[in-house]
């Protein structure tokens, strides 16, 4: 239990910084969806769905290299050493192809009048890109409260830098129509603003970690960075192929949608894009657990009988994410008020909710897929897991191309669904093989189906009986009762945790808790 208690430690502190920073970046959804039009909306969302793939290229698989070589080999700083040299030649290199074809980007971006915006992205993905590794060492170094509290920091930086420039930059100019502020505002620069908020974030960020970047040596093996690029180097080609998976459909969608012009377009990828934000919950605590569980199963590995612990991580992870399901599809009627705060606005955007439950259970098969991924991770067989994400790049691609121009967002979603679940079920059985892990599948199985059954039974009765009462009990009733089921049939893993296990030890005859 000692590691599996590691494991949730470190997932809380790299939860603190992941799900705090994001959330509260979420937060900005309904401001930012108020402040600009639905179209410019979706102007911000294909821009920064094409950003992650970008960031692949950039990145190139070094990070999750690093953790690798630097467990495997011992010496963690030659490796770091390696590992940043060769990030900041690439980072310098690719970041000026970027600005140089800056107009053919924008107008495939469907940005043809903000050239700019392209220059803006190039330089925040150069510095998140320079500050990978620094970020990286932070967790290999068990060090996640700095790492959270950069996180956080940043975050916080861009949020307000956001409502500066977007609400109090406005309201000093128009006091002062001849004052500084005035000479350069515009008011209709939204989204660019927006972009300008996060490089200022990108580069505080890459300022808080100037000690660990330049905490490396001029020396530069060749053999150790040609062993890494071997080992990483699927990794990108899987990492292309996710982003297709993630984002992709975003940009297809301005292309691809069944309306008569671009900004209509742009609607759909603004509609479609907010209500992909009610999937956050699941999303951020993956993005968490990935953080704490890369490293960690790394270390595990060099235990006697890791897959022990892998099939355990992989059932509490599971409980958890279907109870997030839960809680999102559920309540579905108090978040959808999160959209924005303009009545108007809200109307429409509550014409995608219907995408949200298809999303979260999209996103739950995604988190077991990465949790099914540390098998071809520890047999270096990092192939494997482009092959994978390829076959999910080619669904994604296929039921877009041939159904977004018939049912816009909705084939978004499908799409995004089926990605997942096949990668799912290509990585279970393929690992299952090569590196058997025992995992309760079975019974993990039957708690994804059992949510979906309590969400259909809710729609149900909210179908047939009307008003908020019946909803908000209806919702909290089934929650419960899945908590309630899940408490019992799992009594004895939770008796072996820490502090809430005492809560769950047997009752003996004189009514006080038995102790072992």
């Amino acid at each position: 239990m000692s590691s599996i208690k590691k494991l949730a430690g470190q997932t809380m502190w790299y939860g603190v910084s992941s799900i705090a920073a994001r959330f509260l970046f979420y937060l900005l959804t309904p401001y930012l969806t108020t402040k600009l039009t639905i179209a410019r909306y979706g102007d911000m969302s294909i821009l920064y769905a094409a950003i992650p793939f970008l960031n692949v290229i950039f990145t190139y698989g070094i990070e999750t290299g690093y953790f690798r070589f630097a467990t495997k080999e011992g010496n963690s700083k030659s490796i770091y050493s390696t590992s940043i040299i060769s990030i900041i030649c690439t980072t310098f290199f690719l970041t000026i192809i970027l600005i140089f074809f800056r107009s053919s980007i924008a107008h495939l971006l469907r940005l043809d009048d903000h050239p700019e915006f392209i220059i803006y992205a190039a330089l925040i993905i150069a510095f998140d890109t320079l500050s990978t590794l620094p970020f990286a060492k932070l967790r290999l170094d068990q060090r996640p409260r700095k790492y959270a509290l950069i996180r956080v920091s940043s975050i916080i930086l861009q949020i307000l830098a956001t409502y500066f420039l977007l609400s109090v930059c406005p309201r000093l100019a128009s006091e002062s129509p001849n004052g500084f502020f005035a000479t350069f505002y515009n008011p209709a620069y939204g989204v660019g603003y927006i972009i300008i908020a996060n490089l200022i974030a990108s580069v505080s960020a890459f300022i808080f970690l100037h000690k660990e970047f330049f905490s490396f040596e001029f020396k530069f093996n060749k053999k150790i960075w040609a062993a890494m690029m071997i080992y990483s180097m699927p990794l990108i080609i899987a990492g292309f192929a996710g982003m297709i998976n993630e984002t992709f459909d975003r940009i297809m969608l301005s292309w691809l949608a069944p309306v008569n012009d671009i900004m209509a377009a742009k609607d759909q990828v603004g509609i479609y894009s907010a209500c992909y934000k009610l999937s956050i919950l699941i999303t951020l605590f993956i993005q968490a657990f990935r953080m704490g569980a890369e490293p960690f199963f790394f270390k595990q590995a060099e235990d006697g009988n890791p897959q022990k612990v892998y099939a355990r991580v992989m059932k509490f992870f599971v409980i958890t994410i279907t109870v997030m399901f839960l809680v999102v599809s559920l309540y579905i009627d108090i978040w959808k008020y999160f959209l924005s705060t303009d009545p108007e606005k809200l109307k429409i955007y509550w014409t995608g909710l219907k995408v949200v439950p298809i999303l979260l259970l999209a996103n739950m098969f995604l988190g077991i897929y990465y949790n099914l991924s540390i098998w071809y991770k520890l047999t270096h067989k990092t192939i494997v897991g482009a092959y994978i994400t390829i076959i999910g790049a080619a669904i994604t691609l296929f039921i877009n191309y041939f159904f977004i121009p018939y049912f816009g967002y909705m084939a978004c979603a499908w799409a995004t669904f089926a990605c997942y679940f096949s990668m799912m079920v290509i990585s279970f059985v393929w690992g299952q093989k090569d590196y058997r892990i025992p995992y309760a599948w079975k019974k993990l199985l039957a708690y994804i189906i059992i949510v979906v059954l309590l969400f259909f039974v809710h729609r149900a009765i909210i179908y047939f009986l009307k008003g908020n009462m019946i909803n908000f009990t209806s919702a909290t009733f089934l929650l419960a009762l899945y908590m309630w089921f899940i408490l019992n049939v799992e009594r004895k893993e939770f008796q072996r945790m820490p502090f809430i296990g005492k809560f769950f030890r047997p009752v003996n005859a004189a009514g006080s808790k038995s102790e072992r």
